[in-house]
């Protein structure tokens, strides 16, 4: 991950509150028995001998996952095609602590002895290594926030050295005599060597 510096000064990413869906863009329990149910059906056709493109085609997926789903039949029976249940790695925090952490990113960086509003990966590893003695990896930390509703939030491309009420007034002064200068028309030429005469 690049490390940048944003006009704040903060280095790394900085995390925003609410850009993604508060699941993460996980699938719910439905969801998942909804794509079991499909995964059976498509057994059945696939049973009564149809072909990878017909799975395919009555089922709107790829052939690719007509096919997965043929093998997995073919090698496991219709146990290979249950859902496995929610995927990725068991979360340290329970509910409470999870909800805990998401007050704390609430209430600022600030507040917990940092002295910019920048939160990032690094910090909010500390806050919950000192809060709950868990240690986190910062991907899985990253995913753990996209799943409560945080997400990266793109630092603007500034210069930290950048003075806006000098630049306002260049702007003023400058920029009217250098735009009043410039010729609207001048004859040309197309050839590199031998310039037109003025």
């Amino acid at each position: 991950m690049r490390v940048t510096r944003g006009r704040d000064g903060c280095r790394g990413p900085r995390y925003a509150r609410r850009v993604r869906s508060p699941d993460g863009g996980g699938l719910t329990a439905e969801e998942r028995a909804r794509r079991e149910q499909v995964r059976l059906a498509a057994a059945d056709l696939i049973e009564a001998g149809a072909s990878d493109r017909e799975v395919a085609r009555r089922f709107r997926v790829t052939r690719m996952s007509a096919n997965r789903w043929r093998r997995a039949l073919a090698s496991g029976g219709r146990q290979a095609l249950a859902s496995k249940g929610p995927g990725g790695a068991r979360c340290k925090l329970d509910a409470g602590q999870l909800r805990l952490v998401e007050s704390v990113l609430e209430a600022g960086p600030a507040a917990s002895g940092w002295s910019d509003q920048c939160w990032t990966l690094a910090r909010i590893a500390e806050v919950v290594r000192r809060r709950f003695g868990v240690e986190s990896t910062l991907a899985g930390l990253d995913l753990l926030l996209h799943r409560i509703g945080w997400s990266v939030q793109v630092p603007s491309r500034r210069a930290t050295e950048r003075h806006e009420a000098k630049i306002a007034a260049w702007k003023d002064e400058q920029w009217p005599v250098i735009k009043r200068g410039r010729r609207t028309w001048a004859p040309g030429s197309a050839s590199m060597t031998k310039p037109a005469r003025a």
